[in-house]
């Protein structure tokens, strides 16, 4: 039977992040996040789900550690609560929520188990939401005041540190159109400056790991770019891609990894461009050690007509998809996202920190959870990974999300990502059929 391997040393792991596991919303002296109270809101979260107890990994990491092992994972992506750390985003540190995550990454490291920490996975301290949030420049100094700290305490033991998490996402979705914490809907001008911010922000994570982690310490962002795949393969149509691509993603790679916004953003933003300050991109364009992609979904894309420079095309209503209504599956979404980062933005390292399908998975048979639909998605997709690193893209790594059902945000409980079913009445946690086959993938560091 033959195998499609992957390179030697390739980094295989499962990721999660604090507000979606953690619980103990309010345990310890953690201050509030956004999340926290945004699921408060009537009509905001699927179910009226909190996050208050999630999974309850805040008093049962050690057992969630003890099924990793026994799954096999090796390298485990999580977050740090900023709010659990800075129960007001800034001023007096909470010891407890420190000595938390110390607990965490010894046990993880006891068990042999590589932690890449994430800074921030959308849980901003609720405090500072008051005062402006993402809005306001002031966030700069307090993220960078918050990065100085975790990677002093944990820069030790920690060697690969994510800056961010999906700016889009908890910029434009989170002050436009208010699908996310903390609801707002703001004019294009705010929201733009709210990109700009987060951008400052990364670069204060990174100048917080080369002041203060230790040798060989690491550190990169993680974007979800809005991946563009050609209709065909044709010069025409793959160029009309890359197009696309930097229409869709100049908010963020341009001026991380070419030290401005694009002159066509600029032109279409006009007034409402964010206000850059003198030694911006300086900060912004600190050199990185890899960039992390979360890779779900993509839009098909072909030569435009009519003076068009590409034109998209929508999804047929039969086309398939999981639950989750924003993912259509795409596995094509694997290579073209990273050749097209790779093509456009240079040639570095990049791991996948995110990749999987969110189906409204049913209870345990028989201590079984046969999640084939699962398997077979993450299946093709890393068929196009592979095909992907044949080509000459530089991707180092994989990181299935997630490792166990979560909270998923304005989707509550129903949506369940996880290759662990989590019964959230009991906390009990039974590994699906896809747990077991990515253990042997993992294992192997093939496909069969």
């Amino acid at each position: 039977m033959s195998q499609l391997r992957f390179p030697h040393n390739f980094i295989w792991g499962v990721a999660t992040a604090a507000p979606q596991i953690e619980g103990a919303a309010f345990d310890d002296g953690k201050g509030p996040s956004v999340w926290d109270m945004f699921s408060r809101v009537p009509g905001k979260i699927l179910n009226g789900d909190t996050l208050d107890v999630a999974c309850d990994h805040y008093h049962r990491y050690r057992d969630d550690i003890a099924l990793m092992v026994k799954l096999g994972v090796k390298h485990y992506r999580l977050s740090i609560a900023w709010p659990r750390i800075y129960p007001q985003g800034r001023g007096a540190v909470n010891q407890p929520g420190i000595d938390f995550y110390n607990r965490l990454i010894d046990a993880l490291l006891d068990k042999g188990i590589t932690p890449w920490v994430t800074m921030f996975h959308w849980d901003l301290p609720q405090s500072l939401e008051d005062e402006g949030g993402w809005r306001v420049r002031g966030i700069v100094d307090s993220f960078g005041n918050y990065a100085d700290t975790i990677v002093k305490a944990y820069g030790d033991r920690v060697k690969n540190w994510i800056t961010l998490n999906e700016i889009f996402c908890f910029t434009r979705l989170g002050y436009g159109t208010g699908l996310k914490a903390p609801g707002a809907k703001e004019p294009e001008a705010v929201v733009n400056q709210t990109f700009h911010h987060a951008l400052l922000c990364h670069g204060h994570g990174v100048r917080a790991v080369r002041e203060h982690g230790r040798r060989g310490a690491r550190v990169g962002l993680t974007d979800n770019p809005a991946v563009s795949i050609p209709v065909t393969a044709s010069e025409r149509d793959i160029a009309a891609t890359r197009e696309a691509f930097i229409d869709d993603n100049t908010r963020v790679l341009e001026p991380l990894f070419n030290g401005r916004y694009h002159p066509r953003y600029l032109r279409a933003g006009g007034a409402n461009a964010p206000r850059v300050q003198k030694g911006d991109f300086d900060l912004i364009t600190l050199p990185t050690d890899f960039l992390g992609l979360n890779l779900y979904t993509g839009t098909y894309v072909r030569a435009g007509r009519r003076g068009q420079r590409y034109e998209r095309l929508a999804f047929p209503a039969n086309h398939p998809r999981a639950d989750s209504p924003w993912l259509s599956l795409a596995p094509q979404t694997m290579y073209w996202g990273t050749r097209l980062v790779t093509d456009l933005y240079g040639d570095r390292p990049l791991y996948i920190t995110e990749n999987g399908a969110g189906y409204d998975d049913l209870p345990p048979v028989d201590g079984e959870v046969i999640d084939l639909h699962r398997r077979e998605y993450v299946r093709n997709c890393l068929r196009e990974l592979h095909d992907a690193i044949h080509d000459g893209v530089p991707v180092r790594g994989y990181f299935l999300w997630s490792f166990m059902d979560n909270y998923e945000w304005e989707d509550g409980y129903q949506r369940r990502f996880g290759i662990v079913y989590n019964d959230f009445a009991t906390q009990k946690r039974t590994p699906k059929l896809s747990a077991k086959w990515y253990s042997e993938v993992m294992k192997a560091n093939a496909l069969v």
